[in-house]
């Protein structure tokens, strides 16, 4: 953990914005596995009542200057229909691997990307079908989640997503001053953004999410609340509000490394204070007009439908990836395939998935001991504004996550970063603790995926 000063408690200060946990084990501590162990036995004894169906399209329009997704600029050459042949052949293997004889359900599913919506109409529609009939997902039974973006969202797309089971649509908006995100290098007038969010409405998809990102350059309390307006004219049912992050091989962070090291130092106290402001400005402004905060990046307006399964829980359910930027998870192994930033390396990665004709092993990923589950299970309660209820990883392993990470929750409470007014058997993140969640995730990734995510040699 990077620290400096120290504060008035005496505890050494640390930095508000290492990194966004969305997932544990990170991607860059997956390795190539060399025993490619086979699906089928991965799968065997794993329940697979209440899976959860990720489909991943690694194509967009443009790439925002802040993006390090695994995706690449445009598709030639038929590239779509070679990715769309690829992803059926992987859906054969995957739910053949699956087995027959337990019960096989999927209780959620989701189209990421990249941008899903890059794909046609007709191709979208192919994509569903993948998901149907070659998995055996019921798109119109359960939570259907797609991402979008403004010039994608055009009416013939969204009508197939809406016709096929759509409960919810994220949208990537970042903001909704012209100058700011130009800044970001996401080429879009508000002009186009506004009319997408119309189609959107217009296709009665039950729950809209809108993306906003904060600490831009030249970004402004102002300017914020702008973005936060006119995203609430459209009432949507969710907002993700989410730190501007510099990252590696990424647009933004060629323009910061032609500043020089000295630069770039100078100005991250003031960029971590700005984007701790703006935080709070946002999470504030939402709270005020009926919204609820469900984490740091994620609020959900109070009177929305619920999204999301009843039935699945992410520390404990498995995930069926399908394509070569998606993940799949059993209780032992998190796996995938080949992960990169630098546009040549995915373009590589991408023509060797359409080249695939064997998908029935996993290639690359990471082993998750109990004490690794421990701590996932532990990350992604306490991350989330209701927190761990304590019983509830006492049932899964046993033991009692107070004991198990006593030092690093003494640390959290010690910063002010847990609750202590939650009730009996509950931990939960304070208001301030919810502010400091990409400093509190990290902290809790063991020694040895620390290692692994730093002998990662990026691409």
């Amino acid at each position: 953990m990077t620290t400096s000063t120290v504060t008035a408690t005496g505890m050494p200060a640390v930095r508000p914005y290492e990194s966004y946990v969305y997932a544990y084990p990170h991607k860059t501590a997956y390795r190539p596995l060399p025993e490619r162990p086979a699906l089928r036995e991965l799968w065997a004894a794993e329940p697979k009542n209440a899976l959860s169906l990720y489909l991943h399209i690694p194509f967009c329009e443009v790439r925002c200057g802040f993006c390090n997704l695994f995706t690449r600029i445009g598709a030639p050459e038929e590239l779509t229909t070679r990715y769309l042949d690829a992803l059926d052949r992987q859906a054969v293997a995957v739910r053949d691997a699956l087995g027959g004889d337990d019960p096989v359900r999927f209780a959620a599913a989701a189209f990421g990307g990249g941008t899903p919506t890059f794909l046609t109409a007709g191709e979208l529609e192919r994509l569903c079908d993948i998901a149907e009939k070659r998995m055996g997902a019921d798109l119109r039974a359960v939570p259907l989640s797609v991402e979008t973006s403004p010039s994608t969202a055009t009416a013939d797309r969204l009508a197939v997503l809406a016709d096929r089971g759509t409960t919810r649509v994220s949208i990537g908006v970042q903001s909704f001053v012209d100058e700011e995100a130009r800044a970001a290098v996401r080429p879009q007038r508000r002009s186009e953004v506004e009319a997408a969010l119309g189609r959107i409405r217009d296709a009665l998809i039950p729950v809209l999410n809108i993306d906003l990102i904060y600490g831009i350059d030249g970004q402004t309390e102002r300017t914020w609340l702008t973005s936060l307006d006119a995203a609430l004219a459209w009432r949507p049912e969710e907002l993700y509000l989410y730190p501007l992050y510099v990252r590696p091989l990424t647009g933004l962070h060629r323009l910061a490394a032609a500043a020089g090291p000295e630069a770039e130092t100078l100005e991250q106290a003031a960029w971590d204070e700005q984007r701790l402001r703006l935080y709070a400005v946002g999470r504030d402004h939402l709270l005020a007009h009926g919204y609820e905060q469900v984490s740091m990046r994620m609020f959900r307006r109070a009177d929305a439908p619920q999204e999301g399964p009843e039935d699945y829980a992410c520390q404990t359910d498995g995930m069926i990836g399908l394509g070569c930027g998606a993940r799949s998870y059993t209780a032992a192994l998190h796996y995938s395939f080949d992960y990169a930033v630098d546009m040549r390396e995915i373009r590589s990665i991408i023509d060797s998935f359409t080249a695939t004709e064997d998908f029935s092993r996993a290639e690359v990923g990471r082993y998750v001991d109990v004490a690794e589950a421990r701590r996932r299970h532990l990350l992604q309660s306490l991350l989330q504004a209701a927190g761990l209820p304590v019983a509830d990883y006492q049932a899964r392993f046993g033991t009692d996550p107070r004991e198990d990470f006593r030092a690093e929750l003494e640390r959290f409470a010690a910063r002010g970063w847990l609750d202590p007014h939650a009730p009996e058997g509950l931990l939960r993140l304070s208001p301030l603790g919810l502010a400091h969640s990409d400093a509190l995730g990290p902290a809790l990734f063991s020694p040895w995926v620390r290692a692994a995510m730093a002998a990662y040699e990026r691409k």
